[in-house]
C-alpha cells in the first residue's frame, strides 16, 4: 500500500471513530486505532486544518473541561468519499487475494494427486 493510501486509510478510520465517539481523548483514539499519541495529534491537526473536524469544549461529570471532536459538514462529506475509496480499494485487494488462494488450492490439489504412498503401491 502506498503512503498516500495509508494516510487516507488513517484519515478514514479517524473520521469514522470520531463520528461514533466525539468525546474520545487523543489517548482514547490512540488506543482504539493502535497508533502513537503523536501520530493521533499530527493526524487530528491535519483534519482540523482542512476544516473536517472542529473541537468543542464540554464539561465532564468530574467538573473538568473536556473536548468533543465534531465532524464538520465538510468532514462528513469527506468521510463518505473516503468510505467509497476505502471500500473500492479493499474489494480490489480481496479479488487479488481470492485469485491467489484459488491458485494455491489448485497447486495443492495437483501436488496431492501426484503423491504416491506405499499403500498406493500395495506395500504395507
Amino acid at each position: 500500500m502506498s503512503a498516500p493510501d495509508k494516510r487516507e486509510d488513517l484519515h478514514f478510520r479517524l473520521l469514522r471513530l470520531l463520528e461514533e465517539h466525539p468525546e474520545y481523548s487523543q489517548r482514547d483514539i490512540s488506543r482504539a486505532l493502535d497508533i502513537s499519541l503523536g501520530g493521533v495529534n499530527y493526524c487530528l491537526k491535519a483534519l482540523i486544518d482542512k476544516g473536517l473536524v472542529k473541537i468543542e469544549n464540554f464539561k465532564t461529570s468530574r467538573h473538568k473541561l473536556g473536548y468533543l471532536h465534531v465532524l464538520t459538514p465538510q468532514g462528513i462529506a469527506e468521510r463518505a468519499a473516503l468510505t467509497n475509496r476505502f471500500l473500492r480499494r479493499k474489494l480490489a485487494e480481496y479479488e487479488v487475494l481470492k485469485g491467489e488462494i484459488q491458485a494455491l488450492e489448485r497447486e495443492m490439489a495437483f501436488h496431492d494427486s501426484d503423491r504416491v504412498t506405499p499403500a498406493d503401491r500395495g506395500q504395507p
